[in-house]
């Protein structure tokens, strides 16, 4: 089945080439800021720094492994070295035979650090704060990937993103299976019910004129068109809307949708998509369904840093 002509622009992931490495380095810069000189508070600490690696004196090399405390979705590996140059690590090394995306088991080495012993000791919390954020996200999305059982419908994200991480988010959806949905709002045209209710619009005649107005002068962007009723989708279809997102529908509304105009346009169903509803809406056989629940119903994975002996 070929499928609607838009649907191969839909199917993009994130990889780490895509991410900006600046935009990377200032939010680890940030978190390193809120360890060491206590950023974001009024009255900052007079003295900066890790007071406790220094009260003791710790010199010299030191090794730690990262350890899977739980079955997890391995993420943010890449990240790794980013967070270690931040703390002034010039002289730390991390092994490691996982990659982003790789599956870890319990009890598993993920990877190895070695170097400065007082920098690991720094860097400790950071790293892991975010080794544990980015794999739990993928490990999230990798559920839900699952559910679908190498079905036709596939899983789309959102932009429900913690403010400053949506580049890592989006990259960690798209390690544990999703594709990534418009990054912001700048490169898609998504008109939401919002919109149409700022203009006045309904459906009928009105809504077709409008979306082939916007098509129009937007001939480089993807349009998208939600509606929350079947009664909008054919004026959105005939206006020239690329895809429809259909919003809260039920999976009978879905397939109904679904039977009559598959072919003519990408169809995505969002709105109480869970690990509960899943598979129900997949049933429907909308080309995607998308949710923000692999980011916001995320939970952290359990990892740890363990000191080794050199």
């Amino acid at each position: 089945m070929r499928g609607p002509p838009a649907l191969s622009r839909f199917r993009n992931r994130l990889s780490w080439e895509d991410l900006n490495p600046s935009g990377i380095r200032q939010l680890v810069d940030l978190a390193a800021a809120e360890d060491l000189i206590g950023h974001g508070l009024e009255h900052k600490p007079q003295i900066a720094g890790d007071r406790t690696t220094l009260a003791i004196q710790v010199k010299g090399e030191g090794k730690a492994a990262v350890i899977a405390r739980e079955s997890m979705v391995v993420c943010g590996i890449k990240a790794i070295p980013v967070v270690l140059d931040a703390f002034g690590a010039t002289q730390v090394n991390f092994a490691t035979e996982k990659a982003d995306g790789d599956l870890a088991v319990e009890g598993e080495c993920i990877g190895v650090l070695s170097g400065s012993a007082s920098t690991l000791l720094t860097a400790e919390r950071t790293l892991l704060n975010l080794l544990q954020k980015m794999s739990g996200i993928a490990t999230s999305a990798r559920k839900f990937v699952e559910m679908l059982d190498g079905g036709e419908t596939e899983m789309l994200d959102t932009r429900k993103n913690t403010l400053g991480w949506r580049a890592l988010e989006k990259y960690s959806v798209a390690q544990g299976g999703f594709y990534n949905h418009r990054y912001g709002l700048n490169d898609r045209i998504l008109i939401k019910d919002n919109h149409l209710a700022a203009k006045g619009i309904v459906n009928g005649h009105r809504l077709e004129e409008t979306i082939k107005t916007v098509k129009a002068s937007n001939q480089d962007l993807i349009v998208e068109v939600e509606v929350d009723h079947v009664s909008q989708v054919s004026p959105s279809i005939n206006g020239g809307a690329d895809a429809i997102l259909l919003d809260n529908f039920s999976p009978n509304e879905v397939a109904k949708v679904v039977q009559v105009h598959k072919e003519e346009v990408v169809l995505e169903a969002s709105g109480n998509i869970t690990l509960e509803t899943v598979c129900e809406y997949a049933e429907a056989g909308p080309h995607f369904l998308s949710t923000g629940a692999a980011v916001h119903r995320s939970n952290w994975v359990d990892l740890s840093l363990d000191w080794q002996e050199n």
